[in-house]
């Protein structure tokens, strides 16, 4: 049987329409992050984006071992003291920088240590 599939109907404005034109405007020669900053369009520390992939794999593997070892996000927060929220959201990419001290307690919950090594960059790709 096949999935119909239903898209609601957005209702615009004409004050969403022209805020929407204008935000296109705006963007349309594809600025970079400096020049977004330097014009107040984005604010705090951009985190590149080898970083942000980097960081999403480690989060994924920590929700894989900490589901294989039939711990709950209850289990986890009582271990390390964080938050169940915190750590939801942690896992689920809604924390965007976390700093290494909440991933770090995330891991000892879980029974695991970080072991840390250098690669040439060559050897990465």
């Amino acid at each position: 049987m096949p999935i119909k599939r239903i898209q609601k109907k957005i209702e615009w404005t004409p004050e969403d329409r022209a805020r929407h034109r204008e935000i296109r405007e705006k963007f349309k020669d594809e600025p970079r992050i400096e020049e977004l900053v330097a014009a107040g369009e984005l604010k705090g520390q951009p985190v590149p984006l080898g970083v942000h992939v980097s960081l999403r794999l480690i989060l994924q593997t920590l929700r894989k071992v900490r589901e294989q070892a039939g711990l709950s996000l209850a289990d986890v927060s009582q271990r390390s003291g964080m938050d169940k929220a915190m750590l939801s959201r942690l896992e689920n990419g809604h924390v965007l920088n976390p700093g290494l001290e909440t991933i770090l307690r995330y891991v000892g919950a879980l029974g695991k240590d970080v072991e840390w090594r250098l690669v040439d960059a060559a050897q990465k790709k």
